[in-house]
């Protein structure tokens, strides 16, 4: 779902970039506190993890992009905080180096992938869990990923259309539909991810949550 540069109007980037901006420096602020030995190559190894799995992607509608997205994930093991910095770190060297999204638009998808999909998921996950059960966390995990990633589809049409770049009625289906079915591979990925490290590496999923 990555937005191009030249597809969100002048207001709408700038505004989003002044959000995201906003929530990076927090999330840095948060992680620095907080970041343990253990953490620390968890974070490297889910980074790059993430960043080979966002480049199988294909065009959807308006410019953008469906592909895995994967800021569920890492909020889950590591933390909301975390997620909104791994994501800023993959999204800014996909859009330099590969031109994957704009440069304008970075604040944008950061915004899209990082808050929505990775803050705003982990809250689902939070609620899920809660109401599930604390015994139910690998379904709780596949929700909220299938959520995460419809919901920042769902972001990045509204912006779209918000910008009058495509109308909502055309954007708003191509994009929900697409990214409904990737929740889908989503989910399961996430949830094999889970389980795997139940069984082998339980430890990891009891790290403090930045």
């Amino acid at each position: 779902m990555h937005i191009p540069d030249g597809f969100l109007d002048t207001k709408t980037w700038v505004a989003l970039a002044a959000v995201s901006g906003v929530s990076v420096a927090r999330a840095v602020r948060k992680t620095n506190q907080k970041l343990g030995e253990k953490q620390v190559p968890l974070m490297g190894v889910l980074a790059a993890f993430v960043f080979a799995a966002q480049m199988l992607n294909f065009p959807v509608a308006g410019g953008t992009s469906g592909h895995f997205m994967g800021a569920l994930l890492i909020a889950v093991l590591l933390g909301p905080a975390s997620s909104i910095l791994i994501m800023t770190v993959i999204l800014t060297l996909q859009a330099v180096i590969f031109q994957d999204g704009g440069i304008l638009a970075l604040g944008a998808n950061i915004f899209n992938m990082g808050l929505v999909g990775g803050a705003g998921g982990y809250g689902v996950f939070l609620l899920l869990r809660r109401w599930l059960g604390e015994n139910r966390r690998l379904l709780a995990t596949g929700a909220a990923a299938w959520l995460a990633i419809v919901m920042a589809a769902a972001a990045a049409a509204l912006e779209l259309a918000f910008s009058r770049t495509v109308p909502l009625n055309i954007v708003l289906p191509a994009m929900l539909g697409v990214h409904a079915l990737i929740g889908i591979g989503e989910a399961l990925v996430s949830m094999a991810v889970i389980s795997l490290l139940e069984r082998v590496r339980p430890d990891l999923l009891e790290l403090e949550k930045i």
